[in-house]
């Protein structure tokens, strides 16, 4: 597997993504987190991906060439999510190809997060998800060192705010020790 840079081009394949998901949802009787409809067919959403595409940092997962992940991050979170006093890196969107699930796609997508926030000084890693249904999503999370930070709704949809403090970078200095990086 090999994380690639991305950007606003990726918007389609982001959708692409989010209509599998909704799919495999939908056929699984759990359509209370993104509905049954294809993302791509609703024009509020594909222009909030393509928002997220534009303006966050975008991260491509790919197998054997082939994209199999997307996430987004950003320094500060969305709108419906108070912001900190503290540098931050916040998931915006997180996704894996239907056909590449149980393969560590996300997994190691939030390990990218992990070492971007590192890089960018941000000690905190913030991310969001629907918290309905079976709370299956709010798990993966936690599995991955997020611990739950705060319940919230967007309407009607239950959502769960999750956070993780990340270890600076450490960083050589000429006199051989360590130092936390900047």
């Amino acid at each position: 597997m090999e994380i690639r840079r991305g950007g606003a081009g990726d918007a389609p394949l982001m959708l692409a993504m989010l209509d599998g998901a909704v799919a495999w949802l939908a056929a699984n009787g759990r359509t209370g987190q993104w509905g049954s409809e294809p993302w791509s067919l609703d024009p509020a959403r594909v222009e909030r991906i393509s928002g997220i595409a534009r303006d966050d940092e975008i991260w491509v997962a790919e197998v054997d060439g082939r994209p199999a992940g997307a996430m987004a991050v950003s320094s500060r979170p969305p709108r419906y999510i108070d912001p900190v006093d503290e540098p931050e890196l916040y998931i915006t969107l997180l996704v894996t190809d239907r056909a590449f699930a149980g393969h560590g796609v996300g997994g190691a997508l939030i390990a990218k997060a992990k070492d971007e926030a590192r890089v960018k000084g941000a000690g905190l890693l913030r991310v969001d998800c629907y918290r309905g249904g079976d709370r299956r999503l709010v798990e993966y999370y936690r599995r991955h060192g997020f611990e739950p930070a705060a319940e919230f709704s967007v309407g009607d949809w239950p959502g769960q705010l999750l956070s993780q403090q990340v270890k600076p970078a450490m960083l050589e200095n000429p006199g051989g020790r360590t130092q936390p990086g900047e």
